[in-house]
């Protein structure tokens, strides 16, 4: 499996919240088969990218892509695609797939190998919820066909850490050993089989361990303790035939007993157990170890008594134009709220819910300051640089607005300061407590970049993000 392609193929977990959405969340998994062979030398590099349909304008938008996955006409992906699922609207959805060639993102830059039109009710309508469509879209080509298959998900926010490993597989390779991996597949209602996890592969070796991975108790099993989980273990070629090494059956009820001899599971070969008497296993795999770890929400923080502290900076650097000018974003309106104004009311009647005191530091950065035209990055709009606190949004406001009109507008546009500033105070907060937002409003291009970037990584361990 690829994974130069990481963008966002669902959006984000439920939180509580969500009972009064009134959707339905449903994970859609794609398959393709005898797809087009696009590469001389190999098999075609298959990705699917959906595109769902707006309602009003019908312009389709990118929702999300697949891994890649390699030298296959045949690819089950691992990434899902999580849609919300209404019954009383038409929900259209195209999957387009290409052959990639290249680390480029750039569709245009890979080789089209058809797409496919359904609705999402048609997928959730099937028989199964499992829908098989002919790829359309090269005249004159036989595409292949998609298998689209959608589960309603549960809300379980459980996940799962585990590590395996195997013991004397088959030897499958003529010039070395076998270079296993792992595949993991939970089962359907009408008996066939979603895969939801592949392991990397380990080279030159019948007794392989493998990483400890993490996967949600959503993907594996969807929330059902007793499902069956069928694990299957493959010997890793090149050309993307891989050997099929053999296969057992558990569940999270059972690998949920940890390390013991129940976890101990046999690799049997259909086929060779079919035509051999003697024929015992093709190996063991054995779990190593079993960690349930709960996904925990922004919602759960807040309602554990976590406060925001929003803090704002304000870009006050000469390219925002005269305030006296209608054109400048600092223009001092006397009729309604100039650009800067409508961006801190937006943002700070939203977060300021969540800030028990309402107490919200407020900066300025790029300014000339009275009374001697000091340039700084980094001051406080209500001139006290010992309690740069505001009462409330509207504090923040009065504050912008006063400075307006004693400050000079100049230059150049360095973010590192105010950065630094708040993340002195996230460094001292480590039990979760307190969560930082700060908020940048500025007009353009920063001058301070390598700065600025260096200023971020120091404070990705604090609690505290930025917009």
């Amino acid at each position: 499996m690829d994974s130069r392609y990481t963008s966002t193929a669902g959006i984000g977990d439920l939180n509580q919240l969500s009972a009064a959405i009134p959707a339905t969340r449903v994970e859609v998994s794609v398959s393709c088969r005898n797809l087009l062979d696009r590469d001389t030398f190999s098999k075609s590099d298959p990705i699917c990218v959906l595109y769902v349909q707006g309602v009003g304008n019908k312009e389709w938008r990118e929702f999300g892509r697949t891994e890649v996955i390699d030298n296959t006409l045949n690819p089950d992906f691992v990434r899902k695609f999580i849609l919300d699922y209404f019954f009383e609207e038409r929900e259209n959805l195209r999957f387009d797939l290409y052959d990639v060639d290249s680390k480029s993102p750039n569709l245009s830059k890979h080789d089209f190998l058809g797409q496919v039109f359904c609705t999402l009710g048609e997928i959730v309508g099937s028989q199964g919820s499992r829908l098989e469509k002919p790829i359309v879209g090269i005249p004159g080509k036989k595409c292949g066909i998609i298998i689209l298959t959608a589960e309603e998900l549960n809300c379980c926010r459980d996940a799962v850490l585990m590590q395996f490993c195997a013991n004397k597989l088959d030897k499958k390779d003529f010039f070395g050993k076998s270079d296993p991996f792992l595949v993991f597949y939970r089962s359907n209602e009408d008996g066939s089989f979603t895969i939801c996890h592949k392991t990397e592969v380990v080279k030159n070796t019948l007794n392989p361990v493998w990483q400890a991975f993490k996967i949600s108790v959503r993907a594996l099993c969807n929330g059902d303790y007793d499902r069956t989980i069928k694990v299957e273990v493959y010997d890793w070629d090149r050309d993307g035939s891989h050997d099929f090494i053999g296969e057992f059956t558990t569940s999270y009820r059972e690998l949920s007993r940890g390390q013991s001899q129940f976890n101990v599971y046999e690799v049997v070969n259909p086929k060779k157990k079919g035509k051999k008497k003697k024929y015992t296993n093709s190996g063991t795999v054995t779990l190593l170890s079993f960690l349930v770890e709960t996904e925990v929400s922004f919602l759960d923080y807040i309602k554990g008594g976590t406060q925001i502290n929003f803090t704002v900076a304000i870009d006050f650097t000469a390219s925002n134009g005269n305030p006296a000018q209608p054109t400048s974003l600092h223009y001092m309106n006397p009729y309604q709220l100039n650009a800067y104004g409508m961006a801190l009311k937006a943002v700070g009647e939203i977060v300021q819910d969540y800030d028990s005191d309402k107490m919200f530091p407020a900066l300025g950065f790029g300014a000339k300051l009275p009374p001697d035209g000091r340039i700084s990055h980094e001051f406080a709009l209500n001139g006290n640089p010992q309690n740069p606190y505001c009462d409330g949004i509207e504090g923040v406001m009065e504050a912008y607005y006063r400075s307006l009109k004693s400050v000079q507008l100049y230059g150049p546009t360095n973010f590192a300061p105010v950065i630094n500033h708040v993340a002195r105070y996230a460094s001292s907060v480590k039990d979760g407590s307190q969560y930082f937002v700060l908020l940048i409003v500025t007009d353009g291009v920063i001058s301070d970049m390598a700065q600025t970037k260096e200023s971020i990584v120091n404070q990705w361990l604090n609690w505290m993000e930025m917009m």
